[in-house]
């Protein structure tokens, strides 16, 4: 059944949808100068600790939440920490679980890989950086009675989500890091999460320090990592 702005689809509202288009020239100018200006962000680990109106994050995470997802289920849960305790409190656990891992759990090859970045299991930017974005993603929905509820392709979904919440990020004139302590059951505890949400990212979200310095690394060539059929 059709109306005036959208369409009957088993019962379920479809509205007409525009894409705005552009000429060769626009896009290839657009496409252009997005890649010069995404090419521009770096993962950042020296933080400023000059404070962001709460009203940028929100905006940033409801970006991040326009991102696809299997069923439309949007199975994530964004969770900003601001308070110093918390924060202080989610570094020590952090750097426990670092401190395992170059020790302990990781290869002599994996830490081979690792130095060029200057990487060490010290998280200083997790207490410095004035937010802590933890990502959640929900495997299943609980509803009020405790019944379950599948949630699909989650990993994908939340991955999206994750990508396009660094390019927000990015965006808005900050930087961050992601970072993927694990296991990173600790942040479930810390912040008291249900039981159907598990820690899937760690970002610390601020400007970057005067004192800001990144390794020189370089991207894959095209060659390398698109093939044309």
């Amino acid at each position: 059944m059709k109306k005036d702005n959208y369409i009957l689809v088993d019962g379920f509202k479809h509205y007409r949808y525009l894409q705005e288009s552009y000429s060769e020239n626009e896009m290839l100018s657009k496409s252009k100068n997005y890649f010069e200006w995404a090419n521009k962000r770096r993962s950042v680990r020296h933080f400023s600790e000059k404070q962001i109106p709460i009203e940028v994050i929100e905006n940033i995470i409801k970006t991040a939440s326009t991102a696809p997802s299997g069923a439309n289920k949007q199975p994530w849960t964004f969770c900003v920490v601001k308070s110093a305790e918390i924060k202080k409190e989610i570094r020590l656990a952090a750097e426990e679980e670092e401190r395992k891992s170059y020790n302990e759990r990781m290869s002599d090859e994996w830490l081979e890989d690792l130095k060029h970045l200057g990487t060490d299991a010290n998280k200083p930017f997790l207490e410095l950086a004035p937010y802590l974005i933890v990502v959640f993603k929900r495997p299943y929905e609980i509803d009020a009675d405790g019944n379950k509820y599948q949630n699909y392709y989650v990993n994908e979904s939340v991955g999206l989500a994750c990508g396009m919440l660094i390019s927000a990020i990015h965006n808005a004139g900050l930087v961050t890091l992601t970072h993927t302590p694990s296991p990173m059951r600790f942040l479930e505890k810390i912040l008291k999460r249900p039981a159907n949400e598990r820690a899937f990212l760690l970002l610390p979200v601020g400007y970057n320090s005067e004192e800001s310095y990144v390794p020189d690394i370089k991207r894959k060539t095209m060659e390398e990592v698109m093939k044309l059929y």
